[in-house]
């Protein structure tokens, strides 16, 4: 067994609402434990300036065009991550190695090479006085790669530890449902496989926010209520597939839109974009036992919906003993320490790149 280091993991998602924090000790391989998870809620006004510039940036050369409102909306968010880094350890008294700084994503385009996830490292490393992991996407594009997912390393040290506590049984597929939706494939040999696959929440929670005053489907007792326009989602699954989108390995928010449902009701919408997300998940999961995560889990009828499309069974990843809202939180934290370490953290079989490679850059500003 190698040092054990103490890492700090951020992760702010695409649903924009706030900060995932987790402590983790890990020596960057089979060694690890969670120290803590705590949530922080944005406030109104800078979820309404991130949602908002997301919005306007569409293609690589907005980020030029509006570059002097992202580096304001970037010091805002980095000051957001470095209040909550300080209260945790302020009141958690444990004592801090590295943070893993994930940042908010606002464009990511891989056939460009091009991915902006809002966060200066240096402004943080100063303001926490810690050593700050950040930038993890983009070794990984300059080695052919996606860019994501890449919390699958972490998925699969998850399924070794719970396989070899009886908890589970491999082969097994964990789900992780955000603003996107990604799985890994974890089977026998622990040989992974991962992949982005389809909306998760983005789409459903765009539609509520547009459409209400609500930022998203509590349980999916909107769509529930709601009846599925059976044409607008033939056309629309014909045309995700059509598109090519399904085939690509990493997906961002802006390869799908909520156009189709125009002229619906608020819950017919919802029923159809629910019912949408459902189909483009299930097809990409197999009768494996599937462990559910992510904020998408608490949207029981989505899941529900899910369920009824495929074969396997699908689990919240909660009932083995581990909080299904921090796993992108604590994965970033053991990205950090293998960062650190300079060990890999992306793979030709989880974002396509052509070798195992490390990532993220690591800066001390103090």
């Amino acid at each position: 067994m190698g040092k054990i280091y103490t890492a700090l993991g951020l992760m702010s998602g695409t649903s924009m609402d706030g900060v995932d924090a987790s402590i983790i000790k890990s020596d960057g391989n089979d060694e690890y434990s969670i120290k803590l998870d705590k949530y922080f809620e944005y406030g109104r006004e800078i979820r309404n300036k991130l949602i908002d510039i997301r919005d306007k940036i569409l293609m690589a050369e907005d980020l030029n065009e509006h570059s002097e409102e992202i580096k304001l909306i970037e010091r805002e968010v980095t000051l957001f991550h470095a209040d909550a880094v300080n209260k945790i350890i302020e009141t958690s008294k444990i004592e801090i190695d590295l943070l893993g700084f994930h940042g908010q994503t606002i464009f990511h385009d891989p056939k460009k090479k091009i991915t902006k996830q809002l966060g200066d490292g240096s402004l943080l490393s100063q303001l926490t006085k810690k050593i700050v992991v950040y930038n993890f996407r983009q070794n990984d594009l300059k080695n052919g790669g996606q860019g994501a997912p890449l919390a699958s390393i972490y998925h699969k040290l998850l399924a070794k530890t719970f396989e070899e506590k009886k908890k589970i049984k491999l082969p097994i597929i964990i789900l992780n449902i955000g603003g996107i939706a990604n799985i890994t494939s974890i089977y026998e040999n622990y040989k992974i496989t991962s992949m982005d696959i389809g909306p998760g929440n983005c789409l459903i929670d765009k539609w509520i926010r547009v459409n209400s005053d609500n930022k998203f489907d509590e349980n999916g007792d909107i769509a529930r209520v709601g009846k599925t326009d059976k044409f607008i989602l033939e056309q629309t699954i014909d045309s995700f597939y059509y598109n090519d989108i399904s085939k690509k390995k990493s997906l961002d928010i802006n390869d799908f839109n909520i156009t189709f449902a125009k002229g619906l009701s608020l819950e017919d919408g919802a029923a159809t974009i629910t019912e949408l997300t459902a189909d483009i998940i299930s097809k990409k999961l197999t009768d494996k036992n599937v462990y559910v995560c992510g904020g998408g889990r608490k949207n029981k009828y989505l899941i529900d919906t899910i369920q009824n499309k495929i074969k396997g069974n699908i689990l919240q990843i909660d009932k083995l003993g581990i909080d299904g809202s921090y796993i992108e939180s604590q994965a970033f934290a053991y990205l950090a320490i293998r960062s650190y370490l300079r060990l890999p953290i992306s793979f030709p079989e989880t974002t396509g790149c052509k070798e195992p490679c490390t990532g993220g850059a690591t800066v001390k500003n103090y």
